[in-house]
C-alpha cells in the first residue's frame, strides 16, 4: 500500500504532468481571450456589413429617376410607401423612410408615423453626403444611412433613409454565433489534444519523475561522472558522444567539448555500436582496456555505452615481471643444469678419472662465465643485463641460439627509463625467438650500445623478415586479445620509442634486423 501510495504521489508531482495542467491553463486562456476577440471582431464586422447594406439601399433608391418624381407629385406617400415596404421586406432591413427636406417623413414601416418628422441627423444629407449613423430612432436604436434625392436639374428634392435596428443585428450575430463557438471549441480541443500527446512523451522521456528528481538525479550522476576511475563514452544514434567524463577525456586525450567518433584514437573508431569485453587498445602514451555495450530498454537500442580502463602502469609491470620471471626460470634451469654437471664431475673423480673431471668442469663454467663477466663489466644497468641473460637461456629453452654482440655496453640509467629499457629490449628479442622459431636454424642476434648522443638497440633474428610496411603495420596495431605483453609486441615497443622521442626501423634482407634507437638524454 505504501508502495503505491508513492507512485501516485509521484504521478501527481511529475514534471509532465505540472507541464500538462500549465499548459492546459494557458490554452483554455488564450483560446478564451482568441474566442472573445473572434467574438467582438464579428461584432464589429456586423456591424460594418449593416452599414454598407443600408447604404446600398438608400443609394439605389435615391437614384432611381422614379423617387424624385414620387417625392414632386401630389401625393408621394401612395406611390412609394408600397415600393418602399416591398424593397424593406425583401432586404430584410427594419424601416425606409423617403422624407421631404423638411423631414416630412412620405414613408414608414409604421403608417401611423407618415407625416411625422424625422428624428435623427439629416444636414450631412443636406449638404449632397450620404452618410450613416448610429442613432435611437422611433423603432429604438439602429444603424442608419441618409442619402439625399436631386431631380433631373440637381436638385434636392428630398432624402432617403434605411436602417437596422441593434436588436435584429444581435439576432442576425447571435444566429452566426455557434458556428464561431464551434471554431473556439475545435481549437480548445486540438490544443488539448497536442498537449496530452507531449504530455505523454515527455512522461515516457522523464519516466514519471518529479522536478525535485530530476535535479537529485542530475546532480548524482554529474559527480558519478566526475569521481569514477574509468572513461566513459555514452553514444546516441548519432556520431558524437552525448557524454563523455573528465577520465575518458584525459586518456584519450580529448580536448574538444563535442567528441566524435573521428577524434578518438584509430583503433577505438572501428568500433562502431558492436559489443566488445576487456578489449586490450593501445594509443601512442597507454595501454587501455575497453568494454563497449549497447543499451537497451525494452526492445529498443537506445545507444552504446564505452568504458576505458587506464593499464599502462600495470603493462609496465607486468613487462618487467615476465623479464624476471624469465630470467628466475633460466636460474632455476641452469641450477638444474649444474646440478647434473656437478654430478657428472663427482662421478668422474669417484671413477678415478681427475683430469678429465676438471677439464669437463672447467669447460663449462668458462662458457657462462666468460658472458657474465663480459656483461657485468660492459652493462652497467643491472635490470637490462639480468634480462639479456635470462633470454640466453630462455631462448637456448626453445631451441633457439641467442647472442649478445661484443660491441653490447650500456652506462646505468634512472629508474623510469631502467622500465622503459626493459619493456623495449625484452619486447624485440622475444618477437626475435618467436620469428626465429620459424627457421631451421634458428638464432637471434641482439646488441644494446651506447653512441654519442642515442641509445641503440638492434635485434637480428633468422625469421622471415619485416619489411617498413609490416613494421609500420604491427606498431600501430590498435589491440591485441591475447593474454600477456607479448600479445602487444611492437605496438608497447612504438610506445617507449614515441615518449622518448626516437626512431624504429626494419630491414629483411638476411632475416631480420629490427633498430631502436633513443636519445640518450631522454634516458638519463
Amino acid at each position: 500500500m505504501t508502495s503505491t501510495n508513492a507512485r501516485r504521489r509521484r504521478r501527481s508531482r511529475s514534471v509532465a504532468r505540472r507541464l500538462f495542467l500549465g499548459q492546459l491553463a494557458v490554452v483554455t486562456v488564450l483560446v478564451a481571450i482568441g474566442g472573445i476577440a473572434v467574438v467582438l471582431d464579428e461584432r464589429a464586422l456586423s456591424d460594418e456589413a449593416t452599414r454598407h447594406e443600408v447604404t446600398a439601399i438608400v443609394e439605389s433608391l435615391a437614384t432611381s429617376p422614379s423617387t424624385a418624381e414620387a417625392i414632386e407629385s401630389p401625393d408621394p406617400t401612395a406611390i412609394l410607401q408600397p415600393v418602399t415596404e416591398e424593397i424593406r421586406r425583401a432586404t430584410s432591413v427594419d424601416f425606409i423612410v423617403v422624407m421631404a427636406p423638411d423631414r416630412t417623413r412620405f414613408t414608414h414601416t409604421n403608417p401611423e408615423l407618415i407625416g411625422g418628422q424625422f428624428t435623427g441627423s439629416i444636414d450631412r444629407a443636406l449638404a449632397g453626403e450620404t452618410f450613416t449613423e448610429s442613432y435611437e430612432g422611433s423603432l429604438g436604436p439602429s444603424i442608419r444611412a441618409v442619402t439625399p434625392v436631386m431631380d433631373d436639374g440637381g436638385t434636392l428634392v428630398g432624402l432617403v433613409s434605411a436602417g437596422v435596428t441593434r436588436a435584429r443585428i444581435s439576432d442576425r450575430f447571435v444566429a452566426g454565433l455557434p458556428v464561431v463557438l464551434a471554431v473556439v471549441a475545435a481549437a480548445l480541443a486540438v490544443a488539448v489534444g497536442a498537449s496530452w500527446i507531449l504530455n505523454r512523451r515527455l512522461k515516457s522521456q522523464t519516466m514519471g519523475l518529479a522536478p525535485d528528481e530530476l535535479r537529485s538525479m542530475y546532480d548524482h550522476h554529474d559527480a558519478v561522472l566526475h569521481s569514477i576511475g574509468e572513461g566513459l563514452l555514452v553514444w546516441g544514434h548519432g556520431d558524437e558522444a552525448e557524454v563523455v567524463n573528465d577520465e575518458a577525456r584525459r586518456l584519450l586525450d580529448l580536448e574538444s567539448d563535442t567528441v566524435s567518433r573521428r577524434d578518438l584514437p584509430e583503433s577505438l573508431r572501428g568500433l562502431g555500436d558492436s559489443s566488445v569485453r576487456d578489449e586490450m587498445h593501445l594509443t601512442s602514451t597507454r595501454v587501455l582496456v575497453v568494454n563497449q555495450n549497447p543499451v537497451i530498454r525494452g526492445s529498443r537500442r537506445l545507444g552504446t555505452v564505452t568504458t576505458v580502463r587506464d593499464h599502462t602502469e600495470l603493462q609496465r609491470v607486468l613487462g618487467e615481471l615476465d623479464s624476471m620471471t624469465s630470467f628466475a626460470e633460466s636460474l632455476r634451469s641452469q641450477a638444474h643444469e649444474s646440478a647434473n654437471r656437478l654430478h657428472t664431475v663427482i662421478t668422474m673423480v669417484e671413477l678415478g678419472r681427475t683430469e678429465q673431471a676438471v677439464e669437463f668442469a672447467t669447460q663449462e663454467l668458462a662458457l657462462s662465465q666468460n658472458l657474465i663477466d663480459r656483461l657485468m663489466s660492459t652493462v652497467q644497468e643491472p635490470a637490462v643485463a639480468a634480462l639479456l641473460l635470462g633470454k640466453v637461456s630462455q631462448a637456448a629453452e626453445q631451441g633457439v641460439e641467442l647472442t649478445v654482440t661484443e660491441d653490447t655496453a650500456l652506462a646505468d640509467t634512472d629508474a623510469v627509463a631502467r622500465r622503459e629499457l626493459v619493456t623495449l629490449v625484452g619486447n624485440l628479442i622475444d618477437n626475435a625467438i618467436d620469428a626465429a622459431k620459424q627457421s631451421d636454424e634458428a638464432w637471434v642476434e641482439v646488441s644494446v650500445r651506447e653512441t654519442d648522443t642515442d641509445v641503440v638497440v638492434e635485434v637480428a633474428d633468422s625469421g622471415p623478415g619485416m619489411d617498413a610496411d609490416a613494421l609500420a603495420r604491427a606498431r600501430t596495431r590498435g589491440y591485441s586479445t591475447k593474454s600477456g605483453s607479448r600479445g602487444l609486441g611492437l605496438a608497447l615497443v612504438s610506445q617507449v620509442i614515441h615518449r622518448h622521442g626516437g626512431t624504429l626501423s626494419s630491414t629483411a634482407s638476411a632475416g631480420s634486423v629490427v633498430t631502436a634507437t633513443i636519445p640518450l638524454g631522454s634516458l638519463r
